[in-house]
């Protein structure tokens, strides 16, 4: 199994080398896993996927919390 920080950190690389593709880069490889029958590798991405949407959302470090 994957650590949590482990998903964090693929998370996060993902959407530093995809940025406005990462949507479709993240669903081509669980295609391909899908297909291929590799279920943990499908359940994994769905993870990195959750990650990587709340990276998006999370606020920029110079930008004030109300």
């Amino acid at each position: 199994m994957i650590s949590d920080r482990e998903l964090w950190a693929c998370a996060n690389q993902v959407l530093n080398q995809h940025g406005p593709d990462v949507d479709d880069f993240i669903a081509a490889r669980s295609k391909a896993l899908a297909e291929a029958g590799d279920a943990a590798g499908v359940e994994a991405w769905r993870m990195i996927a959750d990650r990587v949407n709340q990276l998006r959302r999370a606020p920029d470090a110079d930008e004030p919390l109300h």
